[in-house]
């Protein structure tokens, strides 16, 4: 990569003499020069060195100013990397990384949407991304640049082609679904034992949710994934474009309202650790996390997450290049080294979010790939509902009724 050469200003300059030598050595030849002493031929090669020294300089320059582009600016969500992925991207590559974080993909959807995002990698939902492909936001992948998409599993991106058709503009970085998070210890107390905790029923009748309210409630803040749910709950189609059914949807979910303590996108996994709430409506890997953080602190309590029975929502992540970015040679090989598999396996084993990388699993620590929370099993599977891209009369009601659903009008 550009990084690892040496093109300081000195190298610059060291180079320059040395290129401006070389080209008069060739031309001329030493005895040339040497007979030039005086008059024209003096002026000659004075004017040859001259020519030569611009020529090299001329021919060092572009160099000069990839190699100052040696910055790759990522912005993704948080919690959501392994702690050696950017210290290995950037001792094998020398490009530096500014890895910045967002925890919804309206904030991310915003800034790509003033067309100065000032990044070269994003990372959106899938269902997000599709409506960002459409409004020309992303540049095309140069998948020659991409070998390691042959790791990519065919079924997972026949998914994906959903949002990004041809899977033109995106590549995978990780995948969830959507459920129910529990501090497994304190619900069971109020609940009772036999409590059926991968139900809907717990978050979407009041008279399960109002128990939990003491110990703390938690919802996703975000719009597509909470109708999403109600709307598979009451019989109707997660992705509806029927505005009756979004008003059906807020209307059960205002029966809730009232025993929800926060709506929180990142926050909620210290808060599951902390035992500041008991119950979240998240992103799997987040609740596993929040699991394992716990285990290793030795809190007295339980933290577990589960898929409701009957279907929940499944989303895909997707590294995209916006068509603004400043570095879009090394935002490939950004993407390029993530689907390497051994370091997609390491940001599983860390964040506990599988990827679609099909190579990947095998360099997956036994007790995450065997965690039905990380890779639902294959009957599980065939429940779920994919997210997709809504119409923008659709979203904007979403908009408006979760602005009315959270201020509890």
């Amino acid at each position: 990569m550009f990084g690892k050469a040496d093109l300081s200003k000195d190298g610059d300059n060291a180079m320059t003499k040395k290129l401006a030598g070389r080209w008069v050595g060739r031309t001329w030849g030493e005895d040339s020069v040497a007979r030039a002493d005086s008059g024209s031929g003096a002026r000659m090669t004075m004017l040859a060195i001259t020519c030569a020294a611009v020529t090299a300089i001329t021919a060092v320059t572009p160099l000069t100013a990839v190699a100052k582009d040696t910055q790759l600016n990522v912005y993704n969500w948080s919690d959501y990397i392994a702690k050696d992925t950017i210290p290995n991207f950037e001792k094998e590559t020398g490009v530096k990384v500014k890895y910045d974080n967002y925890d919804s993909d309206d904030t991310l959807q915003a800034k790509l949407f003033t067309g100065n995002s000032g990044y070269d990698i994003v990372v959106p939902t899938s269902n997000y991304a599709g409506k960002q492909i459409a409004a020309g936001i992303f540049s095309p992948l140069d998948k020659s640049k991409l070998p390691n998409l042959k790791y990519l599993d065919p079924d997972l991106m026949k998914l994906i082609a959903g949002a990004d058709p041809g899977n033109k503009y995106t590549v995978p970085w990780a995948y969830g679904t959507t459920g129910l998070g529990y501090n497994v210890t304190k619900v069971k107390s109020i609940l009772g034992n036999n409590v059926a905790l991968d139900s809907w029923d717990i978050l979407f009748k009041p008279e399960n949710i109002s128990k939990l309210k003491a110990c703390g409630v938690s919802v996703l803040d975000a719009p597509d994934q909470m109708f999403a749910a109600a709307l598979h709950y009451i019989g109707k189609d997660p992705m509806s474009t029927n505005p009756a059914d979004y008003r059906e949807a807020l209307a059960m979910l205002k029966k809730i309202r009232p025993y929800i303590t926060q709506f929180n996108s990142s926050g909620y996994i210290n808060d599951l650790v902390g035992g500041d709430v008991c119950f979240a409506y998240g992103w799997s890997g987040d609740v596993v996390i929040a699991k394992h953080r716990a285990e290793e602190a030795k809190k007295p309590y339980k933290i577990e997450y589960y898929i409701p029975k009957g279907g929940a929502p499944v989303w895909f992540d997707v590294m995209a290049i916006p068509k603004d970015a400043k570095n879009k040679e090394a935002a490939l090989e950004w993407i390029n080294y993530i689907e390497t598999p051994q370091v997609h396996a390491a940001i599983t084993n860390e964040v506990y979010y599988p990827s679609a990388n099909l190579e990947a699993r095998k360099y997956v620590s036994k007790d995450v790939a065997d965690d039905p929370a990380v890779y639902p099993p294959q009957d599980v599977i065939k429940t779920l509902f994919l997210l997709k891209p809504l119409p923008q009369e659709i979203q904007r009601l979403q908009t408006r009724l979760w602005t009315e659903f959270k201020s509890g009008r």
